[in-house]
């Protein structure tokens, strides 16, 4: 529908005198009103050219040069019929440029002169159009997403970053396959748009590389490379790393020892996260490059010497033959050695005599691997009361601690405990049985 105010002037040459008027133009002022029928060649392009028409009436007063109302001063009426071409050209969904020519079909009598023939002019015009409101097929915020679809998703047609991600509604459904409601869509710790702007990284995957860490985890907690599944290089996943095996995965070398956590963790069964796995005092790649000894063993050839102290004077650490000059004993971590032939008076903590050779044994292993610690456990047959046996075997476990320390050894690697009647090793039936049941041993520590 459309209306105005319209101003007309029709010259008439030459000029017409009668006795009532004399003039050398008309002038109409007109109120047109049509309905027309607007057809677009190219809708939604950016340059779309139309066409139009229509049909009304116009309402007009009809004046000489001289103000004069000719024949008077009532609104007049005729039949209107606009027809045009134009183009119009988007600035956005709101604005158009529009360029147009027309033409207007009136009645004969509209300019007061009849000849048998319909007035009529031409029309042309320049301007610009503002629309008003917006439908579901408009983009309201220029997100990508009409506002139909955004209805549909719940986002907010005003806003091109419902969740305040970073990244547009219309590229998060359309490219990014994540949710424009949610900031963080794969609850990866990251939000969207640090995962796609920033990151690189796929919003829609909480585990971007598939190394068994989260994309956040890798950003935000362990300085990884969420894109790549071995940040460092070593062959070990970050993954496996930070869960499995406790190393740096930053670092080829978490211990520093000169072996790779690769190596270590799967050729050499060494711990990556210790420079020493056995802590005789020689680092594992030492060990294995360069003295060729058991890393995962402080004393390879057990011959009663660690490796550390058999490289320090210069024996060598896979014959046994040359570990000790003096008797020993062989202690190994995680065992149990029996101290056979350390005795004492009946019923009594006091070592006999004869008990100094073993305890010198002990000593001696003990000497050759400075590391290891000792638990010295006491034990009694089942001879007498409980509590009797239990106090008695403590006695003698602790008698046997200050025979060594008294020989040097230090007071922190040897603890002690009574075990009385109980872990029998023979039959209590018999006096050989009784015998081998009153005993002391070596419990080495791990």
């Amino acid at each position: 529908v459309s209306g105005g105010y319209e101003v007309f002037k029709g010259q008439q040459s030459p000029v017409r005198v009668t006795p009532a008027y004399a003039f050398d133009y008309f002038r109409l002022d007109a109120i047109p009103v049509a309905l027309q029928i607007w057809i677009h060649l190219a809708p939604g392009r950016i340059v779309s050219p139309y066409f139009y028409a229509g049909a009304g009436g116009m309402f007009y007063k009809r004046k000489d040069f001289a103000g004069n109302f000719v024949p008077d001063d009532k609104y007049k009426n005729s039949l209107l019929i606009p027809v045009g071409l134009g183009l119009e050209i988007f600035a956005s969904r709101k604005v158009s440029i529009v360029v147009e020519g027309g033409y207007r079909v009136v009645d004969d009598k509209t300019d007061n002169y009849l000849f048998g023939k319909n007035d009529s002019w031409a029309t042309g015009k320049a301007g610009v159009n503002f629309f008003l409101g917006s439908g579901d097929g408009d983009d309201n915020d220029n997100d990508g997403l009409t506002n139909g679809e955004e209805r549909k998703l719940g986002t907010l047609p005003e806003n091109p970053d419902s969740d305040g991600d970073g990244l547009k509604d219309g590229e998060e459904v359309k490219r990014y396959r994540t949710n424009p409601l949610q900031i963080d869509t794969d609850s990866d710790g990251l939000a969207d748009g640090d995962e796609v702007l920033k990151n690189r990284t796929d919003p829609a995957k909480s585990d971007t590389d598939g190394d068994g860490l989260s994309d956040g985890d890798e950003v935000l907690k362990h300085k990884t490379d969420p894109l790549k599944i071995d940040s460092d290089g070593d062959g070990l996943t970050d993954g496996d790393e930070i869960t499995k095996h406790r190393t740096d995965p930053l670092k080829v070398d978490t211990d520093g020892d000169g072996l790779s956590d690769w190596d270590e963790a799967k050729t050499y069964n060494t711990d990556p996260t210790k420079s020493d796995t056995d802590g005789e005092g020689l680092n594992d790649s030492d060990e294995i490059k360069r003295y060729h000894t058991n890393p995962l063993k402080s004393d390879t050839d057990g011959g009663g010497v660690n490796d550390a102290v058999e490289i320090q004077r210069k024996t060598n650490p896979l014959i046994p033959k040359d570990d000790v000059s003096k008797e020993t004993i062989i202690l190994e971590r995680g065992k149990t050695v029996i101290l056979e032939g350390v005795n004492f008076a009946s019923g009594s903590a006091v070592l006999t005599k004869s008990s100094e050779k073993t305890l010198e044994k002990a000593y001696n292993a003990l000497v050759g691997n400075p590391d290891i610690v000792v638990e010295v456990a006491g034990y009694t047959d089942n001879v007498g009361k409980a509590d009797a046996n239990d106090n008695l075997s403590a006695r003698r476990a602790q008698s046997v601690k200050s025979w060594l320390v008294k020989k040097g050894i230090p007071a922190n690697r040897l603890t002690t405990v009574g075990k009385g009647m109980r872990d029998p090793i023979a039959p209590n039936d018999t006096p050989d049985g009784r015998a081998q049941n009153r005993r002391i041993e070596f419990h080495v520590m791990k």
